[in-house]
């Protein structure tokens, strides 16, 4: 089993590209802090890679900025390629299934604007005025 899931902060802003094949990626840096502290006390953190795929990926980028706090839960990717002086060199990303948006939005040109990931999920999006109001005597706990 390949598992991964993060809580973080991004450490910069998301960068969207598109593949050949039309297929959008997003990339940006998460910074998760360790649970315990130090001997100085103070907590360290780990930086991962993220790599987000089509939809989520493009609001990613919409939404997300340098700072913004967000879950991730996905898988761990480690690649080996080429350098150009010739040597092997590996990466290890994170391929995230999934990203939730976490905590108060970061300021910025999209302030304002919300995403609601259920949003893309098939949930009901019935305006409150069409709800019907229950009565507390009717519960049943």
């Amino acid at each position: 089993m390949n598992k991964v899931m993060l809580i973080g902060n991004l450490t910069r802003d998301p960068e969207l590209q598109t593949t050949n094949g039309g297929k959008s990626v997003c990339r940006f840096g998460l910074a998760v802090q360790r649970r315990f502290a130090n001997q100085d006390g103070e907590r360290d953190a780990d930086f991962f890679n993220i790599t987000v795929w089509g939809i989520p990926g493009e609001n990613c980028h919409k939404y997300l900025k340098k700072g913004s706090k967000c879950g991730i839960v996905g898988r761990i990717q480690i690649s080996t390629y080429d350098a150009a002086d010739g040597s092997k060199r590996t990466s290890t990303d994170i391929i995230a299934d999934e990203v939730e948006f976490v905590g108060a939005r970061v300021g910025g040109e999209n302030e304002g604007s919300s995403y609601t990931p259920s949003e893309n999920r098939g949930s009901s999006n019935k305006p409150t005025a069409e709800l019907e109001e229950i009565d507390d005597d009717s519960l049943p706990f």
